[in-house]
């Protein structure tokens, strides 16, 4: 979890009871403001639990194929009915080369790991002891429990040398993860895709929640940023724990991360944990460290801001909370070609960038914080700063001025890549239009040219492109893109290479140190419930709801979305005239607002007819709404 040197973890890994005691001294100990953490999670809120085969298949005299179902991180146990004196092979893995044949050199990030066992010792349960990964158990890496042991992600088994007849032994993946409702969050609807892909990232939430902190897949086991935003919103479409949230937003005051875009998310993650929690202590304590990650000290006097200012020296690196002076802060928009210290190199220059032109002042970067500003006014609004709300307020309406004054081309109507350039890419273009820079009179130019470039960015870039084509009710084309089959750059390309969590990246060959348990692509999840179905909080802490959604091209979906006031439920269908119908039903102590497309809809609401309104109000209970298109 932290950054612990040598002699100390040889110290903490005594004993499982002084484990969380020696974390917490270093932890407290360490740095002033961490004693003002959230609290590491304690064993308490881990689950452990021991899943059964799913198929078990004899390929040859004494070598099993099992199959588990679904990835998750862990370790096998096994019991027999009697000894075997002879060593069993045990191979664990994430992916296939056949049918039953796991794949020995699965390639990136992929798991896979082979144990020999000397001997079966009968009635008893053995855990196959699995060898820690150097990299994510270096300094730096989240620390897991020792109470887990190592543990690694995989779906299937393979046993050789089994002498013990099989219907005599008894095998189980042991499975751990953070505390989950599986019955909190659901969601399914007429398109069997969207129904597959919001499961696959449903458990992607669950299985990769195994740190107790939102980590970036198990290659690193560190927590980022842009990753932690897309897992925290992720995470609150399918239940109502928040400690994890929490926990990680804490994590990033002591611990930032050098791209300028993941700084700039700070605010964002903040922002959304006291919208859903309504608690407003951490946005107390640290809203003077959120100002500094919003990044304005590097504003020029135009209002724009650059990673290549001189102001982003030692002394202002330092302020925003890194150990290391010298650390390079620079822009990433996405996945750039290749990165030096991985040695890998992405299948086309363009990388995951769409071709970006990477300017000094860019359009990307400068689209963050503009939005950075806009959240911070209503932080400060929430914290009755009422100054503060007026100057962020106007420093981002200076910010989006300037941004449609000098990064956008008229001529065409749609944005360039940075400052003096004049290639427009899908970044440069989608993230305006997720944070609602667009003018109006510019919005058809430039989704135009978003629906030209397909699906031209990461996982983590499709957040924001479905964040932006929702903003412009463009979602009979967000529904396309989540559901795309024939293109390996889908979710359903996920699936059919056989992964039953999300990947880091579309396929192997977009960045080929990939892994296959990674939360940040799991987008689709979070789009669903809050833009598909457009559940939001409308006030901190649902004490009102807002619900906007943009269902075109299903023909029926429901819906159960986990809050801290309880669980609302919700269905839609049409009707034989092709007519919405829904039936919301709110918990006790929320109400809430019913936004329309237009005010020229004939609706009935529980049974009375309104007229003329775009806005609903929705009461405790069942509220039924049939709209006449």
């Amino acid at each position: 979890m932290f950054f612990i040197f040598g002699s100390m973890k040889k110290i903490m890994m005594l004993s499982n009871s002084k484990f969380y005691v020696l974390q917490v001294l270093f932890l407290f100990g360490s740095f002033s403001m961490q004693s003002q953490l959230t609290k590491v999670p304690q064993e308490s809120d881990f689950v452990s639990k021991m899943m059964s085969p799913r198929q078990i298949i004899e390929v040859g005299k004494g070598h099993y194929f099992i199959d588990f179902g679904k990835a998750y991180f862990g370790t096998v146990v096994l019991c027999s009915q009697r000894d075997q004196n002879d060593s069993l092979i045990v191979r664990l893995g994430e992916k296939l080369t056949a049918t039953h044949e796991i794949d020995r050199n699965p390639g990136g990030t992929i798991r896979y790991q082979e144990v020999q066992l000397d001997q079966i010792t009968g009635h008893q349960n053995m855990v196959v002891p699995l060898k820690a990964d150097k990299r994510n158990t270096k300094p730096g890496a989240i620390i897991l429990p020792d109470s887990f042991g190592v543990i690694m992600p995989f779906r299937y088994c393979e046993l050789e040398n089994l002498q013990v007849p099989m219907e005599e032994l008894e095998i189980w993946q042991k499975v751990y993860h953070y505390k989950f409702n599986d019955e909190a969050g659901m969601f399914s609807s007429s398109d069997t895709v969207l129904n597959a892909v919001w499961d696959l990232c449903k458990h992607t939430i669950k299985a990769t929640s195994f740190a107790g902190y939102y980590v970036d897949g198990d290659r690193e086991r560190i927590p980022y940023e842009a990753d932690a935003y897309i897992n925290q919103l992720s995470h609150y479409a399918v239940d109502s724990v928040y400690s994890i949230a929490r926990r990680t937003n804490e994590y990033f005051i002591q611990h930032p991360t050098w791209p300028t875009e993941w700084l700039l998310h700070t605010v964002m993650m903040f922002y959304q944990d006291y919208m859903y929690t309504g608690n407003i202590d951490l946005l107390e304590k640290y809203y003077d460290v959120l100002k500094v990650r919003t990044l304005m000290d590097l504003e020029r006097e135009d209002g724009l801001i650059s990673s290549k200012s001189d102001k982003l020296n030692g002394v202002f690196k330092t302020q925003l909370g890194f150990k290391n002076a010298r650390t390079n802060v620079r822009d990433i928009v996405d996945w750039p070609a290749g990165q030096k210290d991985t040695g890998w190199k992405l299948a086309t220059e363009a990388g995951e960038r769409d071709g970006y032109e990477m300017m000094a002042i860019n359009t990307v970067v400068n689209s963050f914080y503009y939005y950075n500003m806009y959240l911070m006014s209503e932080i400060a609004g929430y914290l009755g700063k009422k100054d503060d709300v007026k100057f962020f307020h106007q420093k981002a309406e200076k910010v989006k001025k300037v941004i449609n004054e000098k990064l956008f081309d008229k001529s065409r109507g749609i944005y360039v890549d940075g400052e003096g350039s004049t290639h427009a890419s899908l970044h440069a273009n989608m993230f305006p239009l997720a944070f609602n820079l667009v003018p109006d009179s510019y919005k058809k130019t430039v989704v135009e040219f978003v629906k030209t470039r397909g699906m031209a960015c990461s996982v983590y870039g499709a957040q924001y492109l479905l964040e932006g084509l929702f903003n412009v009710n463009e979602s009979g084309y967000a529904l396309q893109l989540i559901t795309e089959t024939e293109s390996d750059r889908s979710w359903w390309n996920m699936i059919q290479i056989g992964s039953t969590m999300a990947l880091e990246a579309w396929d192997m060959k977009y960045k080929p140190n990939s892994d296959w348990n990674h939360a940040w692509g799991t987008a689709p999840l979070n789009i669903i419930t809050r833009r598909m179905w457009g559940v939001t909080p409308k006030t901190p802490g649902f004490a009102d709801v807002q619900i906007k959604p943009q269902l075109d091209g299903l023909e029926f979906s429901d819906i159960k979305v986990p809050t801290i006031k309880g669980v609302i439920v919700a269905k839609y269908k049409l009707t034989k005239d092709g007519d919405p119908f829904y039936e919301i039903k709110l918990p006790q102590g929320m109400n809430g607002e019913f936004i329309l497309p237009n005010s020229k809809n004939k609706v009935q609401l529980n049974n009375r007819v309104v007229k003329n309104k775009k806005i609903l109000k929705l009461a405790n209970g069942v509220n039924i709404l049939q709209i006449q298109q």
